[in-house]
Order: C-alpha cells, then sequence, then structure tokens
C-alpha cells in the first residue's frame, strides 16, 4: 500500500508539473454549415487556453439538436431555429435550450462554371427544385436536362432552403424537393458534384464558394435587382436568401461554455467569421 501511494503521488505530482489534467473537452455537434467556422473557432480557442479542449463535429443541424436532447454534447451549431417540437421535447427531457446568434450566412445558388446561367428568380428556383422545370433550355440554359442536387432531410439548410426557396415562406405552401433529386450527405458533397457536372445545380452555405463552382445572381422577382451572394450583401439585406446562424445550449451558458461562446463572440471570434466568409453578428 505504501508503494503504491508513492505512485499515486508521483502520478499527481507529474500531472501538476505538466499544467494539471486536461479538462473534459466541451463538445459541439451539429450543422454541416458551420462545422468549419467552429473547428477554426475551437483552434483559436484552444491556442490561446492551452488548459481547455473543444470537439468540433458535423452530421446536420438536426442531429446537433438530437445530441443535445441526449445530453451528448453541449454546445449544438444549427443553420436554422429549434422547432416548437424539438423545444417542447428538449422540455420533457428537463432541457432548456438556449438560443445565440453568432453568425450570419447567405445561401449560395450554384451551377458549373461553363453553365450560361448567370441568373434566376426565387419562382424560377423553386419550379427547378420542385422539378416543374427540368430543362436548362427553359431559364436560357442549354438543351440538357437539370440535375438537382440538395443536403439530405436532417441538414437545417435543407429545411431552410425548403421553407424560404419551395414554399416561399408561406407556412400553407406544402411543395417539396423533386422525387429525383440527389440528397447529398454535405454541402461539400454539392460543391464536388456541382464542379465535375456542367448540368448541375445545388445550394450551399457561401462559405463553401470557390472557382470551382458559379454563384447565380438571384432576384425575388423578374423586376427585381439581381443580387449575388456576397457578405456585404448579406449585410444590407439585398441578398434574398440570408439566415442567420446559431449555438444551443441547455440553460443560460456557464462555466468553460460561456467563455467559449465569449470568444465566439468577441472582435477576434467575429473576425475568424468574417475570415471564413461567413457574416459577423456583431461589427
Amino acid at each position: 500500500m505504501k508503494k503504491l501511494s508513492t505512485v499515486v503521488a508521483v502520478f499527481v505530482l507529474f500531472a501538476l508539473g505538466c499544467g494539471g489534467p486536461r479538462k473534459k473537452p466541451i463538445q459541439i455537434k451539429g450543422s454541416d454549415t458551420m462545422v468549419n467556422l467552429g473547428q477554426v473557432w475551437a483552434e483559436k480557442y484552444m491556442e490561446k487556453n492551452p488548459q481547455d479542449s473543444v470537439a468540433v463535429t458535423g452530421g446536420g443541424s438536426g442531429t446537433g439538436i438530437a445530441a443535445l436532447l441526449s445530453r451528448t454534447c453541449d454546445i449544438a451549431e444549427c443553420s436554422r431555429r429549434m422547432t416548437e417540437q424539438e423545444i417542447s421535447q428538449a422540455k420533457q427531457k428537463g432541457i432548456n435550450p438556449c438560443e445565440v446568434r453568432v453568425a450570419m450566412d447567405g445561401l449560395a445558388i450554384v451551377v458549373h462554371p461553363k453553365n450560361p446561367v448567370t441568373k434566376l428568380t426565387i419562382d424560377q428556383l423553386a419550379q427547378i427544385f420542385t422539378g416543374k422545370i427540368t430543362n436548362w433550355k427553359a431559364v436560357g440554359g442549354a438543351d440538357a436536362e437539370i440535375v438537382v442536387l440538395s443536403r439530405e432531410v436532417n441538414s437545417g439548410t435543407h429545411l431552410y432552403f425548403k421553407e424560404h426557396v419551395l414554399r416561399k415562406g408561406d407556412p400553407e405552401n406544402k411543395a417539396e424537393f423533386a422525387p429525383g433529386a440527389l440528397m447529398l450527405p454535405s454541402s461539400q458533397a454539392i460543391a464536388d458534384e456541382v464542379a465535375q457536372n456542367r448540368d448541375a445545380i445545388g445550394y450551399y452555405g457561401m462559405g463553401y464558394l470557390s472557382r470551382r463552382q458559379k454563384p447565380i445572381l438571384v432576384a425575388k422577382a423578374e423586376t427585381d435587382q439581381y443580387v449575388a451572394p456576397t457578405t456585404d450583401n448579406v449585410v444590407s439585406g439585398e441578398y434574398p436568401i440570408s439566415r442567420p446562424l446559431f449555438f444551443y445550449t441547455d440553460g443560460e451558458p456557464r462555466g468553460p461554455v460561456k467563455k467559449f461562446i465569449d470568444f465566439c463572440l468577441s472582435e477576434e471570434g467575429q473576425e475568424i467569421v468574417l475570415k471564413t466568409d461567413f457574416v459577423p453578428v456583431k461589427n
């Protein structure tokens, strides 16, 4: 026993000499739109706070909310608001969701760079993604069948696009994606498919834009101005497909979770938002 106590004492001293045992990681799960932003936040935060640990994984907003409800994450990253049903389910489990808006995002509509189509209205987008328009020729493009790409149903981006583009914000509208639409597991998967498929059209957070895809200019109606998905246009409200991005916690953030969220909302944290092609919520 004396030898065992000595070994334990040496281990404790060694741990203290190394700065003590690391704290339990802050677990962040959810939106694929936000996962890259969350990872950059985590990396910079841990550089400033080496005693802390933050783990960030994607899977979709629904996955993050499910993790919050099962108490397997500390923060759910969401590209949409929690539904009334989800909030009700949370409260039944003794969880009190607290919403924190941490950034803004514009949803880019993207096609292959060699696609001649450069602009579309919300109505044209709705008809394309519901399968009413099936050929690019109908919107000024080549005589070719349109390949519709969407995020999977667990994605907050999928839900937002359906509610605000397909259904145009009308709760009575029951429009759904075209039966032939390809449901892809991530924004990166859509970006990669558009980059190699001249007939494809998809959507994702503008943080995923690259030279391998061409963003479409969007107008609410034919008589309105066609607007590009840029930071300035999201801030001004001119770009018609934009949305807030959220963190959800169980109750008011506290302890290490509050410290991390405070960093994300700090001047440095919001500068990261801008550098990763999202829009800050604080100047």
